[in-house]
């Protein structure tokens, strides 16, 4: 079974919306929290600790880096 990390499309549709989240002061904390949004449903509350797929975060993160 792929990894969403493989999803091309939705690791790019991730990283764009990564960008209204906060602009270039945080890419890490973004891509994390739109991740967290697309694997649970919400933008994490303060002190939300749920886990999220890391390979998908790196594949995001990696993908907004390329935007820059």
């Amino acid at each position: 079974m792929p990894s969403p990390a493989d999803d091309q499309a939705l690791v790019a549709d991730l990283a764009q919306a990564s960008l209204t989240l906060g602009g270039a002061a945080e890419p890490e904390r973004d891509c994390w929290r739109v991740v967290h949004r697309h694997v649970h449903g919400m933008l994490p509350s303060e002190y939300d600790i749920r886990e999220v797929p890391e390979e998908l975060y790196l594949a995001v993160l990696a993908a907004r880096r390329a935007l820059s």
